[in-house]
């Protein structure tokens, strides 16, 4: 495979490396997708995602914000109000991530079947 070899994308210090570890994270995705439509709300944020804890949610726009695929912007007003929104950099993930979820919809029972056969103790022959 092309690039795969010595010096290829996916040295420890390379930028690709780097990148995939970053979007593969577990949260990465599902917050990217929470903002392609638009600017949002911390709190808002937290329920159109489901499961994920502030401080988590916290934790993950920070280090995307930190990377450039999200931006914050803090309004000066009372109370104070922030809303997170993709840049265009991160707005260039939505069709991949969307591919991905299409996938995962459309495989994810095989997925979960093959789990299920590979924990399931079959006999061995000897």
């Amino acid at each position: 495979m092309s690039g795969s070899g010595p010096g290829g994308p996916f040295l420890a210090d390379c930028p690709g490396r780097l990148t995939v570890e970053l979007i593969a994270d577990k949260w990465t995705a599902v917050v990217l997708s929470g903002l392609s439509e638009g600017p949002v709300r911390h709190g808002e944020l937290v329920g159109l995602i489901g499961g994920i804890s502030r401080k988590v949610l916290t934790q993950t726009l920070r280090r995307l914000e930190a990377h450039g695929l999200v931006r914050r912007h803090a309004y000066a007003e009372a109370p104070p109000r922030v809303e997170y929104e993709l840049t265009p950099l991160g707005a260039t993930l939505i069709d991949p991530i969307h591919m991905l979820t299409e996938w995962a919809r459309e495989n994810g029972e095989a997925v979960l079947d093959a789990l299920d056969a590979a924990q399931d103790p079959a006999p061995r022959g000897g």
